[in-house]
């Protein structure tokens, strides 16, 4: 038993198409064609192994409009108010360098455990969405079916008839305005 397609069964007659991925995992990030068979054949993502861009570390820009914090944004210096030239230069690479060394500095030493627990505040919050929250709202909405039945039943046997016997009552009404002068 390989776990592969068999060529007598259709991929159709499958629940699931078999896992096959796409590309080489993170390990072996080269190695292209893992089954050079299978290329054709419905392919899944593994979610777990896939391959992250080092150099797009925002695809999605999620950070585009907060932390783009340049020199130039913090250090300005208007006409007529100019340092020394190499005051100038000296503080815009101290500037520079050490916004780049703190922030890897706290991400080597943050990164890891805050990805840790924020990894499992989503882990809970997935869990609690897909065992609680949609379950309590499903209940809802069949408990709630209950409660609008006898609510039109109530209505149709009880107001209908009030209704339409008022508007009966009330519909030969006529205004009429005049204006006098």
């Amino acid at each position: 038993m390989t776990g592969g397609l068999k060529d007598s069964i259709p991929e159709e007659e499958y629940i699931q198409a078999p896992f096959i991925r796409k590309q080489g995992n993170i390990y072996k990030p080269n190695n292209k064609d893992m089954d050079n068979d299978s290329i054709l054949e419905k392919t899944e993502i593994d979610v777990h192994t896939k391959e992250i861009d080092l150099v797009n570390r925002d695809p999605k820009h999620v950070n585009d409009d907060v932390v783009k914090v340049e020199f130039e944004d913090v250090i300005a210096e208007p006409a007529g108010t100019y340092s020394f030239d190499g005051v100038w230069k000296a503080s815009f690479t101290t500037f520079t360098v050490t916004k780049y060394w703190c922030y890897r500095l706290l991400t080597a030493l943050v990164g890891i455990p805050l990805a840790l627990v924020w990894g499992i505040f989503f882990a809970i919050l997935s869990f609690l969405h897909i065992w609680a929250v949609v379950p309590c709202v499903k209940s809802y909405l069949i408990e709630i079916q209950f409660v609008s039945r006898v609510y039109s039943i109530c209505v149709h046997t009880f107001f209908d008839p009030l209704f339409e016997s008022m508007g009966k009552c009330l519909s030969n009404i006529r205004l009429s305005t005049t204006k006098e002068v």
